[in-house]
């Protein structure tokens, strides 16, 4: 008996789009990460990539629980010293609420050239307007 192992095809990704309108950021990054890998699919092989394109849009209005919006902190160090930077969840929301999703997904997937590859078919928009009508994405209801 031989193993199957499915041909990665980029030809045959399908593109998803999915309103983060009221959506829960954990519940729906988890959903975004899993259609990104391909686990959706009968065909889910971990070494390949056979995930779909997803295109978020309403990136500000996620919502989060518990008091994470003042409470959760992000890190960033520049590798000088003193380069280290804080930024509440509510400020980077005001600045740049794509990075929220973006981050949150980028802890979902794995740490290698795959998860980078992976990251690059995450479109994340602020408004409800995106440039990817010509794919004909297919709508997604968010997990709530």
């Amino acid at each position: 008996m031989k193993t199957f192992l499915p041909k990665a095809d980029p030809n045959t990704a399908k593109w998803h789009i999915i309103d983060a309108n009221g959506a829960v950021l954990g519940r729906l990054a988890v959903q975004i990460a899993d259609i990104l890998r391909g686990k959706n699919k009968p065909t889910f092989t971990p070494h390949l990539d056979a995930g779909d394109f997803v295109v978020v849009i309403n990136a500000e209005k996620v919502r989060v629980t518990g008091n994470k919006e003042e409470g959760k902190e992000y890190m960033t160090y520049s590798g000088w010293k003193g380069g280290e930077r804080h930024e509440t969840l509510a400020h980077r929301r005001a600045r740049r609420p794509e990075l929220l999703i973006q981050d949150a997904v980028h802890g979902m997937v794995p740490k290698n050239r795959l998860g980078a590859q992976l990251l690059t078919k995450l479109k994340v928009y602020r408004g409800s307007q995106h440039p990817h009508s010509a794919q004909k994405p297919a709508e997604l209801k968010a997990a709530s």
